[in-house]
């Protein structure tokens, strides 16, 4: 099984997650300071007009129209080398200048003591404030906001450089220890898809004591109790297997050496049904205990190589072909080519020819036979469609039970190749199901 792309992994999703986390984080900051930069020039702004305003009214107050239309004139005239730049008004109230470099009364909210935001300019911001100095005759004095841009500029620089700066060593030094975290993780997988392996037994890394290792730990031991109870398994499969063999095996010699001495025709008859039965027992017997271990080895990757899966069907259909000619049948198949698939050979192999079995068991003579296989995205399809009898769709799932057998109970068989042919189905992650047909049966052996 290949390993996940990084793209996929929980890790990478965390090395991206605090990215974006980051860059919020500075978009935020910066923010914050923008508008706290802007509110403090503000501030500064306000209180420079303010002064400049009580300088001005006193002027008015002790020396009149003419002396403040001069002093106006003379502060327009200074350029100030730092700061913002201030401007101003003087106009009666018909809006008529006076004195002043502002073109126009701007508009101004009352509500807030004749102040607010004004355009400078042609494209200039500033904060204004406006005075009544008597019936005819009102005062405004602004601030520039020009000189604040640059200032603002480069904060929003900094912040760009610094972001990106950050956001990329979050994503390095999150990679890095992604990288580290996936690669532990991983020698668990590892050891899961193959636990018969030797690194199942030294998952864990004594020098680190986190909760990764904890779970090393356990997924060692785990795999370690299920490589004893698979040892146990097979230890006592063989014994039984030989336990029930072996006196079976002397019985047959007994029956043989009984065929030898040319008994009556009806107690030779006996005696070969007898073997019969015996033959019948032992395949039976090996049945189960094979039934038994691909259940046992559901999920384990061990053991399971890529191999031609088209040249074995097609093998076995050669094979088949000279017993449709002896039965009647009307066997085809249909193979494409080139069809490579990871398993068991020799364990796929006895699922298409149990399930050829079947058909030619069921299928009356003359009947038709057919076997496909093809590739699909997620794996390789193989079918075996006839029209004879038929399942009924109560019974699909009961057939694959052990010991159960579809239409025509007087058919031989011990009812445990479906059983089997399921089994090692899913040894190797496939489904074997019976699909609808019009007539007749198909099995299909697919993905999951």
């Amino acid at each position: 099984m290949d390993q996940p792309h990084y793209a996929r992994s929980i890790f990478a999703r965390l090395v991206w997650a605090a990215a974006a986390l980051s860059t919020l984080l500075c978009v935020s900051l910066w923010a914050v300071t923008d508008q706290t930069v802007r509110a403090t020039l503000e501030e500064g702004a306000r209180s420079q007009i303010d002064t400049d305003i009580a300088g001005l009214v006193d002027i008015y107050a002790t020396s009149g129209k003419a002396e403040l239309a001069q002093r106006i004139a003379d502060r327009v005239a200074v350029t100030p080398v730092e700061g913002n730049a201030p401007h101003y008004l003087l106009a009666d109230d018909a809006g008529t200048r006076i004195a002043g470099d502002l073109a126009r009364w701007p508009a101004l909210d009352p509500a807030v003591a004749e102040s607010g935001r004004i355009t400078i300019g042609v494209r200039g911001e500033g904060f204004a404030r406006a005075v009544q100095l008597d019936e005819n005759l009102r005062l405004i004095v602004a601030r520039s906001m020009a000189n604040s841009k640059p200032l603002l500029q480069r904060i929003g620089a900094v912040f760009a450089v610094g972001g990106v700066v950050l956001v990329g060593l979050v994503i390095l030094l999150g990679r890095l220890a992604a990288a580290r975290l996936q690669r532990r993780i991983e020698r668990i997988n590892a050891a899961f898809r193959n636990p018969g392996g030797d690194g199942a037994l030294c998952l864990a890394d004594p020098q680190s004591g986190d909760e990764i290792d904890e779970l090393t730990a356990h997924s060692s031991a785990a795999l370690s109790r299920v490589r004893n109870l698979m040892e146990a398994y097979r230890d006592t499969s063989d014994q039984l297997a030989h336990e029930i063999r072996t006196p079976l095996t002397h019985l047959d010699n007994r029956l043989v050496k009984a065929l030898q001495e040319e008994p009556g025709e009806e107690v030779a008859a006996k005696l070969i049904d007898a073997r019969s039965e015996i033959r019948r027992l032992v395949q039976t017997l090996e049945s189960l205990l094979d039934i038994t271990s691909s259940k046992a080895r559901k999920g384990d990757r061990a053991g399971l190589e890529p191999f031609d899966m088209s040249a074995m069907v097609l093998r076995i259909c050669d094979l088949y072909a000279d017993s449709a000619e002896e039965t009647g049948h009307q066997f085809h198949w249909e193979v494409e080519s080139g069809v490579i698939f990871e398993g068991e050979e020799w364990q796929l192999s006895r699922v298409l020819t149990n399930l050829l079995d079947n058909a030619f068991k069921y299928v009356p003579a003359g009947g038709h036979i057919h076997v496909s296989l093809h590739s699909e995205p997620e794996g390789p399809v193989l079918c075996v469609r006839d029209d004879g009898p038929g399942i009924p769709i109560g019974a699909r799932e009961k057939v694959f039970e052990r010991f159960q057998r579809g239409v025509g109970e007087q058919q031989p068989g011990s009812g445990l190749g479906l059983a089997l042919a399921r089994a090692i189905a899913e040894r190797h992650a496939l489904a074997l199901i019976i699909e609808d047909s019009a007539q007749g049966a198909v099995f299909r052996l697919g993905p999951q």
